[in-house]
């Protein structure tokens, strides 16, 4: 049920956010093809402090479950593809990520800076806001702490207030209406794996496959929305059978 819920709200929140992708392409690594990766120049840049904000909100309970993680890592992939040297980029977000966990004292600061470097475009914010919110809520449920930090974030970027409820109360919804589907056959069949395989064989095939169907925040620009549907649905499919099978190995 977890990993169910967790792609449910990654694809809600991606399939929200594709019209304001649909309406600037600038995480491409045509648009930073010049920039000079370092530790400054990329913690200053709007995916850097996305990065620190994102490190606060999976933070804000306390821990960085795998759930999270698993997301981040994604995030990362996807991110530093865009710049040159990816392997340098991907360790710098890192170390961003890990030194902002474990701040408080910052949140408002940040958040501010981001809204200044993206000069409040609202697809952006749409953006950077619908990925927190959902990160907030990949475990099932958004925490007081979590959504005091969102709350903080979201005023300090003049996120409109209104827009901000509709993607909150969107994500409680599907909480609601979460189901699961398909029997434990269909489940081995869906990720292609045998019932006598062990858990680190059907983990790693679970993985390929989330990877090759995932929507991922870079790659989905420009898509049509029967991409973003099919790509959804085919995620959900996969985490839930994942799902089904650790359960029956238990």
């Amino acid at each position: 049920m977890g990993n169910l819920i967790v792609l449910l709200v990654v694809g809600y929140i991606f399939y929200k956010i594709f019209k304001s992708y649909a309406r600037y392409t600038g995480y491409s690594q045509q648009a930073f093809k010049n920039f000079s990766v370092s530790y400054e120049s990329l913690k200053n840049s709007e995916l850097g402090l996305f990065v620190a904000l994102v490190a606060k909100v999976a933070k804000a309970d306390g821990k960085v479950d795998a759930l999270e993680a698993q997301l981040v890592g994604i995030m990362f992939d996807d991110i530093s593809a865009v710049f040159p040297e990816p392997q340098k980029t991907k360790d710098i977000l890192k170390r961003i990520f890990s030194e902002e966990k474990d701040r408080s004292d910052d949140t408002q600061e940040i958040a501010q800076h981001l809204a200044r470097a993206i000069k409040r475009d609202r697809a952006k914010q749409q953006q950077f806001m619908g990925f927190l919110i959902q990160l907030a809520f990949i475990d099932g449920e958004v925490s007081k702490s979590e959504e005091d930090i969102l709350g903080i974030i979201a005023e300090a970027m003049e996120f409109d207030p209104n827009a901000y409820h509709a993607i909150f109360d969107q994500f409680e919804k599907m909480m609601q209406n979460v189901q699961p589907k398909a029997n434990i056959g269909d489940a081995y069949k869906l990720l292609g794996v045998r019932e006598s395989d062990d858990m680190s064989v059907i983990k790693k095939a679970y993985r390929k496959l989330v990877r090759k169907y995932h929507p991922d925040i870079i790659k989905s620009q420009g898509k049509d929305e029967a991409y973003m549907q099919e790509a959804t649905a085919k995620t959900q499919e996969i985490n839930q059978a994942y799902e089904m099978i650790k359960d029956a190995k238990k």
